[in-house]
């Protein structure tokens, strides 16, 4: 391990311990060089899928971008950032447990919007009208009526 201080690739591991989350080793390190202390992290290197966009190119998958748009529906909503932070990691996990080497973009798009539908129906008709791409008031009104019949009145 290089030191970030002087660069040598001298060291010593003072203490090892798993993470708060249990998905890392924490390693304090010891330069022989300089003498001065640093930490690394150890994790499983998880392989994320390429996202194939509907005009068929492909680019790595951005949780960041899950993120985004999920800020984006529930913004001025009563949704806690943690709980926004919780289902972009679900997401991502799943996705990755798939074990596919190209996922669709619409597949991720389904998973955002089961996840708002059960969270917020604001947030979940703000996700669609962009996601789903309504034509006219007419499309965005068929959505709602569905979100109705399916689980009574909206959350609010």
């Amino acid at each position: 391990m290089k030191c970030p201080f002087c660069e040598s690739q001298e060291d010593k591991v003072i203490d090892s311990r798993v993470s708060k989350e249990g998905n890392a080793i924490r390693r304090r390190r010891e330069c022989l060089k300089c003498g001065k202390r640093f930490t690394s992290y150890e994790r499983v290197e998880e392989l994320a899928p390429m996202v194939i966009k509907k005009d068929g190119r492909r680019e790595s998958f951005n949780a960041d971008k899950i993120r985004s748009g999920l800020l984006i529906a529930c913004k001025k909503r009563p949704i806690e950032t943690d709980k926004i932070d919780e289902i972009v990691d679900n997401i991502e996990k799943k996705l990755i447990g798939l074990g596919e080497k190209e996922i669709p973009s619409s597949s991720i798009g389904e998973e955002i919007m089961a996840a708002l539908k059960e969270l917020d129906k604001v947030a979940y008709v703000r996700f669609a009208s962009v996601y789903r791409q309504f034509k006219d008031i007419n499309e965005l009104m068929d959505e709602v009526k569905t979100l109705f019949e399916h689980k009574g009145t909206p959350k609010e």
